[in-house]
This record gives C-alpha cells, structure tokens and sequence, in this order.
C-alpha cells in the first residue's frame, strides 16, 4: 500500500512539473531544444516550535552520525584493504550494521543517512581531484547542522511547507507556489561564533519562468568605495551602514562576557548564544545593503561596470 501511494505521489509531482513546462513557452522551448531550464534557489528561515527543532536536530544528528561512521569506515578499511567502499557499499553495510543496534535511525527520514553517505563520497572524490581540497574530517555536534530531504514535499497557503517525517513548518518569507522535489535544512548554531546563531534554515531549487524587467538605462559604472559603500556613474550614492561599528560596544560586551564563564558550563552556552545573535545582526545588516544594492543595479541596468 505504502509503495501504491508512493507511486501515486511521484506520477502526482511528475503531472504538475510537466504542465508547468508545457504551459510556459520559454521552458517548453528549452525542454525541447535539450537547453537547460533556467532554475531558481531560495533559501529562508524556519519559524518553529520546541517539538520541532528537536525533530530537526534529530536528523541532523543521524546524518552527522552516518557521515563520522562512514568516515571511519572507509579510513580502516583503506588501511587494511588499500581500497575504499563506495557509497552504495557503505549504506548497505550501514543498514545491516549500524541501524540494528540503533533504533533512533528509525524516527528520522532514510534521506538523511543517504545523502551523508553521498557527501562523503564526494569529498573523498574532491580531496583526490582537487588540490586545495584537504581531507575529510569528522563533524562535530552544533557545528553546521544540516541535512537532506526528499519526497512527499508541499507549499501550500504562501509560508508553510510540508515535509517528510517532519511535518508542515512554518517560514518567516512567503514562498513560491511551484512544486519541490527535495530539499536541505541547516543550522548554522552551536558553540563557535558563527552567525547565524540558533537558526533552522530551508533551501531548495525550482524551474521559474525569467521575466525582464523595464530598465532606466543602458550602461552605469559603479565605484567601490569606504566612506560610501559604492558611487555610480549617475550620481547615485549609497551609505556605508558600519554596522560593526554601531555593535562594537555590545560585542566587547558579550565578548567579556563569554570569557568569564567557565568553559562547558550553561551560562557560558548562554552567553555564546546571545554574542552569536549579535554577530549574526550585523551580518543581517550588511547582507541587506548589499541585496539591495545589486537588486536597484540589476533592475534598472542592462550593463553595469565595475572598477577593478
């Protein structure tokens, strides 16, 4: 019953990504004609409940474990056997070795543990191809949290999104009515300053239909600057926010903070968590001039020259 149903939803996401094609003259032309269909990615954060972070986390554990597992799999079995399992080989053995002595593999989605399997490979693959690529290391807890999904996956009322295993989530943006075939979840949290401190974000990749927009003019040169973040060629300034400059105080702050707790305690992780807040608004304060900025140029400009 459950591989009927299963069939059901492919046949069902099939039907609406060939009648969105069809249904487009541009992607039509390109499906035909063998060029590649024009995509889109977006990526926004997830406004979520207690019970689901917990399930969130859950998979990215599972994929952080199958992933060191792997990791240690193919480091002894090279040393013994001069040759490394492929990915393939390693979910076989992962689902007779690894999943009977560890239940919790059961209450998250089989995509996770895959498609860490797959990242793997492919790291391997990069560490040999690649030369400025070193080798793979083991992930640690809280420390980009994120994995893969894939299958029964909905937008439906404008910011909710149904997932496998998971269940529908809430986003803080409106997302686009088209249909998803897989996605990722990340958490750029945890002990290290980084920041994106304590969010759950989703990506994923769609077929959009481009729509050109009227431009005010042809060419624009834009030069790069530090009192002002850039000066076009029309006369056109935009501000430098300097946000860490208006933050600094209260970086110095938190940061004095942090220092003063005791290393592995819970008031230190309190502590890291809001100074990883405050890195994560001035990082939010920037990104905004800039999408700003490149979107007033790409819209309004058909050539636009940069100084280098």
């Amino acid at each position: 019953m459950d591989k009927v149903r299963k069939i059901s939803i492919n046949l069902e996401n099939l039907l609406i990504i060939c009648y969105g094609i069809f249904n487009s003259p541009n992607l039509s032309n390109a499906f035909f004609h063998g060029l590649p269909v024009p995509m889109k990615s977006i990526k926004t954060k997830l406004k979520l409940n207690n019970q689901q972070k917990t399930i969130l986390a859950k998979h990215a554990g599972v994929a952080r474990h199958a992933y060191n597992w792997g990791l240690a799999t193919c480091i002894k079995e090279y040393e013994e056997t001069k040759k490394r399992p492929s990915a393939i080989t390693l979910h076989k053995r992962l689902v007779a070795e690894v999943k009977s002595i560890n239940p919790w593999y059961y209450e998250v989605s089989k995509c996770a543990p895959q498609q860490a399997l797959r990242d793997l490979d492919r790291a391997f693959k990069n560490f040999l191809t690649i030369p400025e690529r070193g080798f793979p290391k083991f992930k640690k807890k809280g420390r980009k949290d994120s994995f893969y999904l894939e299958g029964s996956i909905k937008i439906f009322q404008g910011n909710y999104i149904q997932l496998p295993r998971i269940g529908v989530v809430k986003t803080y943006e409106i997302l686009p009515p088209v249909p998803v075939k897989n996605v990722t979840v990340a958490s750029f949290r945890g002990a290290s300053l980084t920041k994106k401190a304590d969010s759950w974000y989703i990506s994923f990749k769609y077929n959009f239909e481009p729509c050109p927009t009227e431009k005010a003019r042809e060419t624009i040169g834009v030069d790069i600057g530090i009192n002002t973040l850039a000066t076009c060629s029309d006369g056109t300034k935009f501000a430098n926010v300097k946000a860490y400059r208006q933050a600094k105080k209260r970086l110095v702050r938190h940061q004095r903070a942090v220092s003063k707790k005791v290393i592995g305690s819970k008031n230190r992780r309190k502590a890291v968590k809001k100074l990883a807040k405050l890195h994560k608004k001035v990082a939010d304060i920037r990104a905004d001039a800039l999408h700003k900025l490149t979107s007033w140029l790409a819209k309004n400009h058909s050539t636009i020259v940069i100084e280098v």
